[in-house]
């Protein structure tokens, strides 16, 4: 009991002394903190403004067409065969969306068709949609450049990208013939008219998408009342990520039918993510050794401009070991100080542009060509604020070592003699 509160009392005093050693030189303490505040308020907003870009792009990204989550039969992901159909699309879309009435649901079928105007010929992939619910999980409806998207359900037309009206020398009214097979692997051909271009931005999904009413593309290509995919998304992606399993659930009487993520259906995507975090800690690694030399400078000098009063210490008795906690004592308290200022006015900064948004200049025209918006809003949580402070709260401690082990080397009788 008594070692305890002797420990207790040797612990205060040491704390008090560090307090009071750092502030023996106020403004180079108060110039290392800053350096600290500053970058932790620099790390705390750009960590914040890169985790929302990520939300934003996955975001855009996904509604442009693939969705947030897709249903489809076990396989077709990575061979994508006319015959691996789900069952009766339309009542399980109906059952999904009744369990959850928030998310947005569309069902769809593929084909890879070849299709003619008068002049030429190309092929493509044309895409069976629900008129009702395709604009609510893709954006495409929202990219025409020309003409009208699709409205009734059995009608013979088709929406498709600018870069295939080009190639293909059509405008609005004009009749297109494709030329498929069918589900059982029979002959599929018919002739829809072009109602609606689209201009996506992307050359690759101009040149190769086209859409057309789902119960037109069941009959024109034999699918009964089949399809390939339910796609399903939701306002906010945390959200469609919890229906996964909900939803596998719900499906596990059909064992041919799989639930999948984003991450599975557009693995690319969370690669570039990682890819970008990877480059952006570099450049966050030069800030973080930067502030942790300005430590190591501040509590050398620190260290040299005491050495005699050091020495006079250990002629006393007092063990380096000692000395060597005050100093990374008093680094601890420094760096607390820059990691609870930091904190604080980092959130304060990253709360107001999550708020109001951040817009980088001339971003309107290209987000206005990809119908995105403008505005990125910081993602503030306790990862993004307390990640990039935490780092460099560890490296300035670190960086006492070196100061620390110099007194392990200090002679008292050649330490007092110093001048």
């Amino acid at each position: 009991m008594l070692g305890k509160q002797h420990n207790g009392r040797a612990f205060g005093l040491s704390f008090r002394l560090a307090w009071r050693n750092i502030w023996r030189q106020k403004r180079r303490t108060w110039l290392t903190a800053l350096a600290m505040i500053f970058s932790n308020i620099l790390l705390i907003f750009m960590i914040s403004l890169q985790f929302g870009s990520y939300d934003m792009m996955i975001n855009n990204t996904l509604t442009m067409f693939t969705g947030q989550l897709q249903v489809q039969r076990v396989g077709y992901l990575d061979n994508q065969k006319m015959r691996d159909v789900v069952d009766d699309i339309g009542a399980l879309a109906s059952g999904i969306r009744k369990q959850f009435p928030a998310a947005n649901i569309a069902a769809r079928a593929n084909a890879f068709v070849l299709v003619s105007s008068d002049e030429r010929s190309f092929g493509t992939q044309v895409v069976g949609v629900e008129p009702a619910y395709e604009p609510t999980v893709s954006t495409i409806a929202g990219l025409l450049s020309e003409g009208r998207y699709l409205e009734d359900k059995n009608a013979a037309e088709i929406v498709i990208g600018s870069v295939m009206a080009r190639n293909l020398k059509v405008k609005i009214g004009d009749e297109l013939t494709f030329v498929g097979s069918g589900k059982d692997g029979s002959f599929a051909a018919g002739v829809v008219i072009v109602v609606g271009i689209f201009d996506s931005g992307s050359q690759d999904l101009d040149r190769s998408l086209a859409e057309m009413p789902l119960a037109y593309f069941q009959t024109a290509f034999e699918m009964g009342d089949s399809g390939h995919m339910i796609v399903i998304s939701h306002d906010e992606l945390s959200a469609a990520t919890g229906m996964i399993e909900p939803l596998e659930a719900l499906i596990a009487k059909q064992d041919e039918l799989v639930a999948l993520g984003w991450e599975t259906l557009v693995p690319g995507l969370k690669q570039a993510i990682q890819a970008d975090m990877t480059s952006a800690w570099f450049m966050y690694a030069v800030l973080i050794v930067l502030v942790a030399f300005s430590v190591l400078n501040t509590q050398l000098m620190s260290v040299l401009e005491r050495t005699r009063e050091f020495g006079v210490i250990m002629a006393l008795g007092i063990k380096p070991r000692r000395l060597a906690l005050l100093v990374l004592l008093e680094t601890f308290l420094m760096a607390s100080l820059g990691l609870l200022i930091g904190v604080l006015l980092g959130a304060l900064v990253s709360g107001y542009f999550a708020s109001v948004g951040f817009a980088y200049p001339g971003m309107d025209e290209m987000a206005a060509r990809f119908n995105m918006s403008p505005v990125m809003y910081p993602a503030v949580g306790p990862l993004s604020l307390l990640l990039g402070p935490s780092v460099v709260f560890v490296f300035c401690l670190f960086a006492a070592i070196y100061p620390a082990l110099k007194l392990y080397g200090l002679r008292p009788v050649e330490a007092m003699r110093a001048v």
